[in-house]
């Protein structure tokens, strides 16, 4: 019996499953508010309660990176151990591994059903290929062909400064260098970039704010959802919310382009987390792919990276459990 984890800061989903030939059909699963438990244990503890299987493995996908058996949680007042998590838990095998590094395992064994394609491209037989995924934060991960399959590696490209590809984009920088010392990926890119691209725009005063919508915006402890549907209203879309979209999916090929750079990763880059699925319309545009191909000399090599949005969002937990065959 492996049990299995995909954890973040908003949520952390578990699965248990019976079988290393099927890792998409789980006995039992659940997502659990990872802020509303004090650690993982206790988490873990909850979703076990009156559960009669024997776990005999545990692998979980921890948002930060792990060095040793060991992880600090990013976004989360959690420290996690493994050899810990075996004596609290009475699980024999636990393993932490990095929540990219979860998703890249899940890759291979991904179908076409859980791909949204943004650049068809050609893929590169046995090339490297990367993931990216924005959801609370912004992560980055690859792999690499070892011979017989692929092996992927945890990265924490997501702090990586922001880098600018636009005369407005740069303006958001210097906006936001005056508020704070470092504009990373993991927040503009990651659930704070929105709020923060929408009063960045608003604040330039070219396009006004409808007052409702303003006062929804004040109230709001999450404007995430608001901003979305507001751009994608079908009969009435908010203007400020398009735009704010528009400079996300910019930022966010900017970002990916320079991944498939970095790892040369012909083979493609996948973009997962909560985020991208909810804009579709938006990542499948000219702001994304432009922003994705402006790379100088290397531009025409980029056109032919494919480029997909991993819809399936138990990705992470299906990369964690083939993790386990490593084990």
């Amino acid at each position: 019996m492996l049990l299995v984890g995909d954890n973040g800061a908003t949520k952390t989903s578990l699965a248990i499953f019976s079988s290393k030939d099927n890792f998409r059909t789980p006995l039992r699963e659940a997502e659990l508010p990872s802020a509303k438990y004090e650690s993982l244990t206790a988490l873990v503890k909850d979703f076990l309660t009156g559960i009669p299987y024997p776990i005999t493995q545990a692998v979980f996908g921890v948002a930060g990176p792990v060095i040793h058996g060991k992880a600090k949680i990013t976004s989360l007042p959690w420290s996690v151990d493994e050899s810990i998590l075996e004596e609290e838990l009475q699980i024999p095998v636990v393993r932490l591994i990095n929540d990219l590094q979860a998703l890249a395992n899940a890759v291979p064994l991904l179908e076409r059903s859980d791909l949204y394609t943004l650049n068809g491209g050609v893929s590169t037989v046995h090339a490297p290929f990367a993931v990216v995924a924005s959801g609370t934060g912004f992560g980055v991960a690859f792999s690499l062909w070892e011979g017989t399959y692929y092996h992927a590696y945890p990265s924490e490209g997501g702090l990586a400064n922001f880098a600018p590809s636009t005369p407005l984009e740069a303006d958001l920088l210097v906006s936001l260098l005056k508020k704070q010392e470092h504009v990373c990926y993991d927040f503009l890119g990651g659930g704070a970039g929105l709020p923060s691209i929408y009063s960045f725009l608003k604040e330039k005063g070219t396009i006004a704010e409808p007052v409702d919508f303003a006062e929804q915006f004040a109230a709001s402890s999450d404007p995430n959802p608001l901003i979305v549907a507001g751009a994608l209203d079908p009969h009435s879309p908010i203007e400020l919310c398009v735009a704010t979209l528009k400079v996300f999916a910019s930022i966010l090929g900017g970002v990916v382009g320079n991944v498939a750079l970095q790892m040369l990763a012909t083979g493609g880059v996948y973009i997962g987390g909560g985020i991208p699925p909810r804009i579709l319309p938006f990542l499948d545009s000219e702001e994304l792919m432009r922003a994705f191909r402006a790379k100088g000399a290397l531009s025409d090599l980029l056109t032919t990276v494919p480029v997909h949005v991993i819809l399936n969002p138990k990705a992470g937990l299906i990369g964690a459990a083939a993790y386990s065959l490593t084990i």
